[in-house]
């Protein structure tokens, strides 16, 4: 049974909202008069902002300019912070949806605000932490989306295997004559519709099934072999390209961050 998840508060001129979401949870897709930017703390959210899909992992969040229309969904558990921000706090802001990666800084922000309750920074000293969290967000590097997705007939089909089982090594051929079309074909279809190539977004779909085997205390080694890596040194190598640090450091900062915020 879907769980329709209500809007949020209205900023004045930020508020802040940290829940914990049962797989099926629905955002409805409306229009809100302020931005918006939403962080998956653990598990993933899938969002669709006028038009485009985006897979909201830990550590990367949509950015949902006012009035854009938008939408979500869980397929999983998931704990979840949402932002929403005065639009006149947004003029440096993207006009169009992207994709914002989180710095260490602005996610203990976050998870300040949720161990303390803060919903609507009042006190000063909140007030100013909350300026500090619009300023990363303004420095925050952007992607269009980092891993975008397609309800294309044919990338469908990979997509959905793939969501299911991270750890399937089919090459991009392989998959081909699974689907009755050439690898040059389905190539040009994963770039065209995508932006990336195959092999590109497989690496960042093992990164998003990486960070909740993470965040549920895995070693490196167990990870590597779940996710098909034929090392450990492999796993790291593609994690550090993808987020610049490592897996272990990560893992220190989660640990971290689930001891000052228990309920997390």
């Amino acid at each position: 049974m879907k769980t329709e998840i209500p809007p949020g508060e209205t900023p004045s001129p930020l508020s802040f909202r940290t829940e914990n979401y049962e797989a099926g949870s629905v955002f409805k897709e409306r229009r809100q008069p302020w931005c918006k930017v939403g962080y998956a703390v653990k598990g993933v959210v899938e969002a669709k902002v006028e038009g485009r899909r985006f897979l909201c992992p830990p550590h990367y969040a949509p950015w949902i300019p006012a009035d854009a229309l938008h939408a979500c969904h869980t397929r999983e558990n998931v704990k979840f912070v949402s932002i929403y921000i005065d639009r006149a706090l947004c003029t440096n802001m993207p006009e169009r949806p992207c994709t914002l990666a989180l710095s260490p800084l602005i996610k203990a922000i976050l998870a300040d605000f949720a161990d303390r309750g803060i919903t609507v920074p009042e006190t000063d000293a909140d007030r100013r932490l909350a300026f500090v969290l619009v300023d990363q967000l303004l420095k925050a590097p952007r992607r269009e989306s980092f891993l975008p997705i397609s309800d294309d007939e044919l990338l469908r089909p990979v997509i959905n295997a793939l969501q299911a089982n991270a750890s399937d090594r089919k090459s991009l051929a392989e998959w081909a004559r699974s689907l009755g079309t050439t690898e040059k074909t389905l190539s040009r279809r994963f770039q065209g519709q995508l932006g990336i190539s195959f092999n590109e977004w497989r690496q960042r779909l093992k990164l998003v099934a990486s960070l909740s085997l993470i965040e549920d205390g895995k070693s490196v080694q167990s990870i590597a072999n779940e996710l098909g890596y034929s090392s450990a040194s492999a796993f790291i190598a593609m994690f550090r390209r993808q987020t610049g640090t490592s897996p272990t450091h990560l893992a220190t900062m989660t640990t971290s961050q689930s001891v000052s915020n228990p309920e997390g």
